[in-house]
C-alpha cells in the first residue's frame, strides 16, 4: 500500500489534539507491523488550490499567521505544515485512481469551512482534494465518506457556499453519537459501497476516524472489533465494487498512562491492515 508522508507534514500544535504530530507516529508504527508499504513524498498543494475550497483572504491570512489556525494559535510551524497535509490527501487520491487503495496519514480537515477553521481543523483537505480532482479529471465523481466521530460541518459549509451538488458527502457524526447507535452505524457502513456506486463515484475519500472508539474521550460508539468491521465494510466493500479509496486518519484522542497516543495509533494501524488485506484479495 502506498502511504504519502514527509516530515514537513508534522508540526507541534501545543494543544489537546495530537493530530499535527500523528503522521510521524503512524509511520513509525506501520514500519513495525508485517504489511508491505511504500512511503512516498507528497506534493504540497498551492495557495491557488487551497482557494478552490476556501476564501482567498482566509487562506492567505492563515499561511502568513495573521489569522488563527484551527488549533486556535498563529504558529508558523503549523502554517508551514498545512500545504503538505492537504497535499498528502491529494497525492493519495491521485495515486488511488491507478493503485486502488492508498493512505494519507493526516487529520484535521472536516471542521474547516469556507472562511473559518476550528475543532483542530484549518484547511479542508477533503474538499481541496475533491476540487482539484474535479479540475484535473473532467467528469470525475468524488465521494467523501466521513467516519470520524464528529459531524463534518466544515465540508457541508463549503459545499453549500460554493453551491456544489455533484460531490457525495456522508458524515457518520451527524447521525450516530453513542454506543446505542452502534448497530445502525454498522448497518449504514455496510450500505456505503452501494450508496457510492449508485452515485457513480470514481473515487472515495475516506476518513477512518479513531475517535469513534468507545474509550475515546470525545467518542463512544464502536468497539475495536466494530471499527474493524466498519473499515472492512467501507474500504474493502468499495474496492470490491471497483471504486478506489484514499483514506486518512481523522480524529483520535485517547491517551496512554504516559500521555502517549499508542492506543490511537493502534486503531489506525488496524485500519491499515484492513486496507492491505482488501488490496491483496482483489
Amino acid at each position: 500500500m502506498k502511504i504519502f508522508f514527509c516530515s514537513e507534514m508534522v508540526a507541534h500544535s501545543n494543544c489537546f489534539s495530537p493530530s499535527a504530530t500523528k503522521p510521524q507516529h503512524f509511520v513509525e508504527g506501520i514500519k513495525k507491523i508485517d504489511i508491505p508499504v511504500e512511503l512516498i513524498r507528497p506534493v504540497p498543494v498551492s495557495v491557488e488550490q487551497l482557494e478552490l475550497a476556501h476564501e482567498s483572504s482566509y487562506v492567505r491570512g492563515v499561511l502568513d499567521c495573521s489569522i488563527a489556525n484551527g488549533f486556535g494559535n498563529r504558529s508558523q510551524e503549523v502554517a508551514d505544515s498545512l500545504p503538505w497535509t492537504s497535499g498528502a490527501m491529494l497525492s493519495a487520491a491521485e495515486s488511488a485512481l491507478s493503485n486502488g487503495i492508498t493512505c494519507a496519514p493526516v487529520s484535521g480537515f472536516h471542521h474547516a469551512g469556507y472562511r473559518h477553521g476550528g475543532g483542530f481543523c484549518t484547511f479542508n483537505g477533503l474538499m481541496v482534494t475533491a476540487q482539484v480532482l474535479r479540475m484535473n479529471h473532467v467528469g470525475i465523481r468524488v465521494a467523501i465518506v466521513d467516519a470520524d466521530q464528529h459531524y463534518g460541518d466544515g465540508t457541508d459549509d463549503i459545499l453549500s457556499h460554493l453551491g456544489i451538488k455533484d460531490i457525495f458527502h456522508f458524515t457518520f457524526g451527524r447521525h450516530f453519537r453513542t454506543r446505542h447507535d452502534s448497530a445502525e452505524y454498522l448497518k449504514t457502513a455496510r450500505a456505503i459501497p452501494e450508496m457510492v456506486k449508485k452515485f457513480g463515484a470514481d473515487i472515495v475519500l475516506y476518513q477512518a476516524g479513531a475517535d469513534v472508539h468507545v474509550d475515546d474521550p470525545l467518542g463512544g460508539v464502536l468497539t475495536s472489533e466494530q471499527i474493524a468491521e466498519r473499515d472492512e465494510s467501507i474500504v474493502a466493500g468499495c474496492w470490491r465494487e471497483g471504486i478506489p479509496v484514499a483514506w486518512n486518519l481523522a480524529g483520535g484522542y485517547q491517551r496512554d498512562a504516559d500521555n502517549g497516543i499508542s492506543k490511537v495509533i493502534n486503531i489506525h494501524l488496524e485500519t491499515a491492515k484492513v486496507a492491505h488485506a482488501a488490496l491483496a484479495r482483489r
